[in-house]
């Protein structure tokens, strides 16, 4: 896999013509766009805005994807795949280095942004009307990168960056809610996955469910995961589990003859003092104080 520290190594490594700055880019891509089939690499962020083949991203599609607009956006060291992607129609990419933002506000902002580790098919559809909306953005960007770029040219392109990541967050909240209305809702398939995981005996075998097995069970990156639950609950997936194991451990608390330290092992914890403080944390209570309470009513 090939690793690209400069935009110019990107730039030549893929055939597109030398970057107008050293640290932003941009290319615009026809349907022949020489990208192929390739794993990359770069220091750099990637937004990109693609029209791509029905069935080429297995993930999700319906008929509504396959005849819109999809964005991806990739953050720096992050393996860029573009296997079987067959792309229709116009688009573009913005590659910034990470040194272009280093002391700029949205160094920060950037980092908030989860679906820069969201999987590539977890790509954002966007609508006519939202595809319109980014094509003008990426015209003011592409206008100004174009221009002799002077002392202003990096806060009014980085601004407009900051423009197109925040309607990509609004436009994301429409997809996660009409996703749920086309597959059903996620926060279902997920406690189905976690029920399964605790009586399959992986409390046991493998300790305590991380967000890591949940999204893999689910065919989901584990960020991905997360802002579905927390658009459709307003929990994490981490605060999910933890509802669980704790709802769990009040039943058995509550029915079980055994000791908090005998509990929280059943449970996956590797220590009782780790049960205690999150139980506290949930509860108000200690396990044992909890125990004593359910038994005296």
């Amino acid at each position: 896999m090939t690793h690209y520290k400069t935009l110019s190594e990107l730039h030549i490594g893929n055939g597109w013509p030398p970057p107008e700055n050293p640290l932003f880019s941009i290319v615009g891509c026809q349907r022949d766009c020489p990208i192929g089939d390739r794993e990359f690499t770069a220091d750099a962020y990637l937004v990109a805005l693609k029209k791509l083949e029905a069935g080429v991203i297995l993930y999700g599609r319906t008929a509504y994807d396959n005849t819109n607009g999809s964005m991806f956006f990739m953050k720096p060291r992050q393996i860029i795949q573009m296997h079987n992607l067959q792309f229709e129609e116009n688009g573009f990419m913005i590659m910034i280095h990470e040194d272009y933002l280093h002391g700029h506000e949205l160094f920060n902002v950037m980092q908030k942004y989860g679906f820069f580790d969201y999987e590539v098919n977890e790509a954002l559809h966007i609508s006519p009307k939202e595809e319109t909306i980014m094509w003008e953005l990426h015209d003011k960007i592409k206008a100004e990168y174009n221009n002799n770029q002077d002392e202003y040219s990096r806060e009014i392109m980085l601004g407009h960056v900051a423009s197109i990541l925040m309607y990509s967050q609004r436009f994301y909240k429409r997809q996660f809610i009409n996703r749920t209305d086309l597959s059903g809702k996620t926060v279902t398939k997920f406690n189905t996955a976690l029920q399964h995981y605790f009586e399959d005996g992986g409390l046991q075998r493998k300790g305590l469910p991380s967000v890591n097995a949940m999204a893999e069970q689910l065919h989901l990156s584990p960020r991905y995961l997360s802002d579905l639950l927390k658009q459709e609950t307003g929990k994490t997936a981490l605060e999910l589990i933890h509802l669980s194991l704790i709802s769990e451990a009040k039943n058995l608390l509550k029915t079980a003859d055994r000791s908090i330290a005998e509990i929280a092992y059943e449970l996956g914890f590797e220590n009782t003092s780790y049960f205690t403080r999150l139980f506290k944390k949930q509860t108000g209570m200690k396990p044992l104080e909890f125990r004593k309470h359910a038994q005296a009513n």
